[in-house]
């Protein structure tokens, strides 16, 4: 499978700190994913997502944009109108919280197996037809002849006459 382009959304919940997102990833752990995406040189459209606490959301797209871009960036915050909100440290980067991981290898085994299961039993979308794209379209060059600029050319319709009709409910300036 090849795609044509990705579009990939970045949620913020997932990190450290978050107020409802049970994950503890850090800002590089995250971004490393974006990373990986990245080396794949497929046309990527890259979303900002969720996040329930809002200065590490902030501080999540600043990093992954330093990162989509190729520019290291400093872990210090630089003074802004809401410094404050990034006390005590005024750092990018997040330290992960001291959390036991509660996933066995067999939980995440039998996961994965269900998962690879599940994606082996899938079908194509039925209104999603799979097929080469068509070469370029030929320009075809207008053949009638008309000197006057102003003149619209006829034009072709449905019974073939290339004759305009009024509809009663259109104004049209009559012309005899």
């Amino acid at each position: 499978f090849q795609p044509g382009a990705i579009v990939l959304q970045c949620g913020a919940d997932s990190i450290a700190g978050d107020r409802l997102g049970p994950f503890n990833l850090t800002l590089k752990g995250h971004a490393a994913c974006v990373d990986y995406v990245k080396s794949k040189n497929v046309p990527t459209l890259v979303l900002g997502g969720g996040g329930y606490t809002i200065r590490n959301v902030a501080r999540l797209w600043c990093y992954e944009t330093s990162v989509l871009v190729e520019k290291d960036i400093p872990n210090e915050i630089p003074f802004n109108d809401y410094y404050e909100y990034y006390a005590p440290d005024f750092e990018l980067h997040l330290k992960s919280e001291d959390k036991e991981n509660q996933n066995s290898p067999e939980s995440l085994e039998a996961i994965k197996i269900e998962l690879l299961q599940q994606l082996q039993n899938l079908q194509g979308a039925p209104s999603v037809q799979m097929q080469e794209m068509p070469p370029p379209y030929e320009v075809i060059e207008n053949t009638q002849e008309e000197d006057n600029p102003d003149k619209r050319l006829k034009s072709k319709t449905r019974n073939g006459d290339g004759d305009r009709r009024a509809h009663d409910a259109e104004l049209y300036d009559q012309v005899d």
